[in-house]
């Protein structure tokens, strides 16, 4: 890993629905504030006040609680999509361990992964888990408003959001057991980009997260308290026409820390075929991807054709002069 930059360097914006106002004489440059971090670091970190610091709390306390349970326990979280079940026992990440909820929206897609965990129920960890869903994903549909109006594609937003699902990630990332940040013991997650649309990550107060920024310098991300990294994954960058940026990102846990790391992962993918609008192809931006299946787009990442560090969007939909 390069040299990391420094954390003044990272992009952040109140997108707190109070400090919002669509009408306002503001929202234009806003949504150019947005739209220009996605391209130009294809990450930014956003304050957002929906999350009650009560809930905030009760989630991380209770992802402790679902991370304690049997590993054969854990291991009923399966799926065809590797990324939406259990994963874990990594030889290449040895800290990492991860539980997908997809339709995290619905309730009952959220009852049923709790009666998983805990055939006698578990009221708490379903409501607190479908409330967060609900909340996050309002941000999420926040930043594609503000990207799609500030590319003039407003007009797009409504089917966009009608065809979007939410998968939520519960991740731990475990204390290393060697002090030496150069370890590769040391690995939660390895080098990648999402396969998503959006990712909107949030931590304990642990930090972890280094995203490579376009001119190939490590970035280590320090995220305040009660905040969220938006980050653009494979998708967004296919459907803008290559111009928002898929950023490599991982995690690696500095020997020094002494407490897990748990992280909440909200990624939002597309049912159907997406289209590039048609606004975003002109002369000087010919048209770079064809149409493309999201889920297809990450199925075609889990076959191995390319390499993690690769970008998934070019290999597969991108059009080859």
């Amino acid at each position: 890993m390069a040299n990391s930059q420094e954390p003044s360097k990272v992009p952040i914006f109140d997108l707190s629905p109070k400090n919002l106002n669509p009408g306002s004489s503001s929202w234009p440059q806003a949504c150019k504030n947005v739209k220009q971090a996605l391209e130009e670091y294809g990450f930014f970190i956003a304050h957002y006040d929906r999350v009650p610091y009560e809930l905030d709390k009760q989630l991380f306390e209770e992802l402790q609680e679902l991370f304690d349970l049997p590993l054969e326990t854990k291991t009923r979280n399966t799926s065809d999509l590797v990324f939406y079940g259990y994963v874990g026992q990594l030889p290449h990440a040895p800290l990492h361990e991860s539980m997908g909820i997809p339709d995290v929206t619905t309730f009952d897609a959220v009852q049923n992964f709790t009666n998983l965990m805990w055939p006698s129920g578990n009221k708490t960890f379903c409501e607190s888990i479908l409330s967060y869903a609900k909340l996050v994903s309002e941000l999420e549909q926040i930043v594609d408003k503000m990207v799609f109006e500030s590319y003039g594609t407003q007009k797009h937003y409504k089917s966009h959001i009608e065809s979007t699902t939410y998968l939520l990630r519960t991740i731990k990332y475990s204390v290393p057991k060697i002090a030496d940040d150069k370890s590769k013991d040391n690995i939660g997650t390895n080098v990648h980009t999402d396969k998503s649309f959006l990712s909107i990550l949030h931590q304990n107060q642990i930090n972890g997260l280094y995203i490579q920024l376009r001119n190939g310098e490590w970035l280590a991300v320090e995220v305040p308290p009660g905040s969220f990294v938006v980050m653009a994954g494979d998708a967004y960058q296919a459907w803008s026409n290559g111009r928002i940026f898929a950023a490599k990102h991982q995690v690696v846990m500095k020997g020094d820390v002494r407490m897990p790391r748990f992280c909440l992962a909200l990624f939002s993918f597309n049912h159907g075929m997406t289209h590039v609008p048609e606004e975003l192809v002109d002369p000087e931006h010919p048209l770079r991807f064809n149409p493309f299946d999201n889920f297809g787009l990450a199925r075609f990442y889990l076959s191995g054709v390319t390499q993690m560090t690769e970008s998934t969007a070019q290999a597969y939909c991108g059009i080859t002069s």
